[in-house]
């Protein structure tokens, strides 16, 4: 199939690469020419913009920042709504808003092109072996005609409900993570107050009901001073923000997402944004004056 791919990020280029390998062609987009040039050598061919690869595809996907990238690359000049033919298909796959998803999905409908919003969970390892988690929304006979194409990037897709409700799954996938890794970053800095090496702790705890594919995942990269980032600390910011926005526009309190925010604008004053999530735990030893690693 000819596929549009617009976003060759950490996330993003490992995705398009997958497709590649799994024998689709692909029409690229990204401001990264380093990025680009990496796919294109693999056989992808480069677009000057979104809406020049929606000229030539009628599925585009995708892998932006935030809800107004989305918004640029599908309704903005050069976007993917000047080029994308009557029944085209926009397959989001940022992590946004959903209020935002179904705001740009009703205008690219205007224009008789169809949305589905698929945000995925897994970070770059997931999305360089394929194995991502992807939450869709989107019309359901849509889903099934395309879900084989999602399967190549992972290894779980499920339908959540109409546009937008991907988006929501993956809120709420966020808030788990998050106060998951701050839960084991001050279980393992009260281990390393009290004197008990905290990888002994991780392997004691880990086979039983506090273990977990967040702890397996984390606790590993906090006991081997590791923070090269897998999930940025300013992209689950940016995630926790739009959870927050959305709770609160029907009421719905979060305050457990309330204070991980908290703890994640204190790692990004302290310059600790661009690292990975299981940054969290330089938290709680900057207060506990102690650092959590291997003995």
């Amino acid at each position: 199939m000819k596929l549009g791919f617009i976003g060759l990020g950490i996330m993003g280029k490992p995705m398009s690469k997958n497709l590649i390998k799994a024998g689709h062609e692909l029409v690229v987009c990204d401001f990264n020419k380093e990025a680009v040039k990496e796919v294109v050598a693999l056989g992808a061919k480069e677009a000057e913009n979104g809406a020049a690869v929606a000229k030539e595809c009628d599925v585009v996907i995708t892998m932006v920042p935030n809800s107004p990238h989305v918004r640029a690359v599908a309704l903005g000049p050069g976007g993917i709504i000047e080029g994308a033919k009557e029944g085209a298909l926009l397959i989001d796959m940022s992590s946004i808003d959903p209020v935002e998803s179904k705001a740009i999905g009703a205008e690219l409908a205007k224009k008789g092109i169809e949305m589905m919003d698929a945000p995925v969970s897994g970070g770059e390892p997931k999305a360089i072996d394929g194995t991502l988690s992807v939450m869709v929304g989107g019309k359901k006979s849509t889903f099934d005609k395309y879900c084989d194409v999602l399967k190549v990037m992972a290894g779980s897709v499920v339908y959540v409900g109409e546009l937008g409700a991907g988006n929501v799954a993956k809120l709420a996938n966020q808030i788990v993570v998050a106060v998951n890794i701050a839960a084991v970053s001050e279980a393992l800095t009260l281990a390393t107050k009290m004197g008990v090496d905290p990888q002994l702790v991780y392997q004691a705890i880990r086979g039983g009901l506090a273990g977990s594919t967040v702890m397996d995942a984390k606790a590993p990269m906090m006991l081997d001073r590791n923070f090269k980032p897998g999930f940025r600390i300013e992209l689950h910011i940016k995630d926790l923000n739009n959870a927050l926005n959305a709770g609160h526009a029907i009421s719905s309190p979060l305050p457990l997402t309330a204070q991980l925010m908290e703890i994640m604008q204190a790692l990004k004053a302290d310059g600790f944004d661009k690292e990975d999530h299981s940054s969290i735990v330089k938290y709680y030893e900057k207060i506990s004056n102690i650092t959590v690693k291997k003995s």
